[in-house]
């Protein structure tokens, strides 16, 4: 059960973070982007800490509060909510 929370973590988190860098590609080119409400989604779906890393690593998204104060969030209640499965089904 360990294995499977680790590869959804690990695939979501991968998926967030080429999200942001597809976002900000798009951004520099000035193409249609991703919406938020997806990247937030994939976020909460359990890939925040990609979209964090990427925020930072790419510096995109963080002159927006949403995202500067959201994701650091969403990222808490994953970790709860790993940790919770872990314990509970682990």
């Amino acid at each position: 059960m360990i294995l499977v929370i680790f590869l959804y973590a690990f695939v979501l988190n991968v998926t967030g973070y080429q999200l942001m860098v597809i976002d900000k590609q798009k951004a520099v080119k000035h193409r249609r982007r991703i919406p938020e409400r997806k990247l937030f989604l994939t976020g909460w779906l359990g890939g925040a800490l990609g979209i964090l890393i990427a925020m930072y690593k790419k510096r995109h998204k963080t002159q927006h509060v949403t995202f500067t104060a959201g994701i650091p969030f969403i990222l808490i209640v994953n970790v709860i909510v790993y940790s919770f499965i872990i314990i509970k089904f682990g």
